[in-house]
């Protein structure tokens, strides 16, 4: 599990070859953890650069609200699950549903489910988990100091 950071999902458009050896256009989506927009862009280049092959370019970046992040080694997929929990409103008394957004990295959607459900093990609020989706999501990258992107130039 990664704690909270400052994502941004990043589309980066490139042509590719397809099988039958004609030239497609693809967009290829990975999540960035970076503190701006710019710092995002340098991040996500710097990190797809040494695979790319030809011209490509970053065609959308925009806030992502990933709460929670469960990683896995064995896992080639991102699910997204929306995860309601239960708290009581201290205004009136009740309670209420809490929605929060989590990236599990898994093979399919039950193993997603399972991570999950062993991810949330432990959580002190009851939870109950409403949607489960694939996502485009190729690749993530969390800040590392060890990775830092070289100075990057400032927004003004």
């Amino acid at each position: 599990m990664i704690s909270m950071h400052n994502w941004f999902e990043c589309k980066i458009q490139s042509e590719k070859t397809a099988e039958d050896g004609k030239q497609k256009k693809v967009t290829d989506t990975y999540l960035v953890d970076a503190m701006s927009f710019t710092e995002a862009e340098a991040r996500v280049i710097k990190e797809v650069e040494p695979y790319m092959t030809g011209e490509y370019t970053v065609s959308n970046i925009k806030r992502s609200k990933i709460q929670e992040l469960f990683d896995a080694i064995e896992g080639d997929r991102w699910y997204k699950a929306k995860v309601l929990f239960t708290i009581i409103d201290p205004d009136k008394g009740r309670e209420k549903k809490v929605a929060a957004s989590m990236l599990v990295q898994a093979s399919n959607i039950e193993d997603a489910l399972r991570r999950l459900h062993e991810g949330m093990k432990g959580t002190m609020s009851d939870y109950e988990i409403a949607m489960i989706t694939d996502t485009p999501i190729l690749d993530i990258f969390p800040f590392s100091a060890d990775k830092e992107v070289d100075k990057i130039p400032s927004e003004s």
